[in-house]
């Protein structure tokens, strides 16, 4: 609904689609929406919603998707088949406007779905303004149930919003910046097409435990020239680094909720950008340091004073 968005249309029967392969014409209703997913069986679903990108200038259509997501959910719940096992979610709307998002939040809340999704965002908009979001919804949901940020995947990003109260994520960046040769590390980034890795026969990050880096019995022991000679010619390349990159993810949420269990985690996020920003912290990003400040972190003192 957001990158098809020139081949929909959206009206309160659900979203008219024209196929990018052959221009048919196919609607997507909530109730349409929920048989698919009772279908599948997972065990999260999730409403269908009128979502538009947050950096969309047009405040009434922002509300009308708000109110008709809210509507929309209200057809999501009757249709569901399978609330015994089948975990409905919620999608807060609302772009940047913190009154709708809080009209929104309300609203949501006052429907007891088992989880509550924050939806619209990774959509351009500044970091800043993204913690704002996050924060204020936060705020007004239930402690109790799970907060569910949609379509957030930079490991930054990640920590930040666990300390404004999200537990949840989803991301496609951790797979497609695979393709691009790309391996996350605790220090960043690594481009590994750079021919300075032509020759280096290190792992692709030194303590790694995924199979690709890992030592041992089961492990591929790749090294960073192996994977500098595939990527620009093989997909195996990129398979390799996407199993490296999720493994990076999967590791540091399971560290964060660790450090959250036994109340160090303000520690945890004074290591986590110390290593990514190797100890030098006037490169902090100005709106990671702001937002940890609202919930009592300040990343440029020292950790005893945090």
């Amino acid at each position: 609904m957001v990158s098809l968005l020139k081949l929909a249309s959206v009206t309160e029967e659900g979203v008219r689609f024209l196929s990018p392969h052959d221009g048919s014409p196919m609607l997507l209703t909530p109730e349409h929406s929920i048989s698919l997913q009772n279908t599948i069986g997972s065990d999260i679903i999730m409403q269908l919603d009128d979502v538009l990108v947050t950096t969309s200038p047009d405040h009434a259509r922002m509300r009308e998707a708000m109110l008709r997501s809210v509507r929309w959910l209200d057809r999501c719940i009757a249709a569901h088949a399978n609330p015994q096992t089948q975990n409905l979610f919620c999608i807060i709307q609302g772009g940047l406007d913190m009154d709708m998002r809080t009209e929104c939040c309300q609203e949501m809340v006052a429907r007891d779905t088992p989880g509550i999704a924050i939806g619209g965002l990774s959509g351009g908009e500044a970091k800043a303004d993204y913690c704002r979001v996050v924060n204020t919804c936060t705020g007004l949901l239930p402690e109790l149930k799970p907060r569910y940020v949609m379509g957030i995947g930079y490991p930054e990003d990640l920590v930040v919003s666990v300390a404004l109260g999200a537990d949840m994520f989803d991301c496609v960046w951790p797979t497609r910046t695979a393709r691009f040769g790309n391996a996350i590390t605790k220090h960043g980034m690594l481009n590994l097409r750079h021919a300075s890795y032509a020759n280096d026969l290190g792992p692709v990050e030194e303590s790694c435990g995924c199979v690709c880096c890992r030592k041992g019995d089961g492990a591929l022991n790749v090294t960073r020239a192996f994977v500098h000679h595939l990527v620009a010619k093989e997909t195996v390349g990129a398979h390799l680094l996407t199993m490296h990159n999720v493994w990076y993810q999967l590791a540091l949420m399971r560290s964060v909720r660790e450090a959250v269990i036994e109340d160090r985690f303000p520690a945890f996020l004074h290591q986590f950008f110390r290593d990514l920003h190797r100890g030098e912290k006037s490169k902090y990003p100005d709106w990671a340091v702001e937002a940890l400040r609202t919930v009592g972190v300040d990343l440029l003192q020292e950790e005893k004073q945090a």
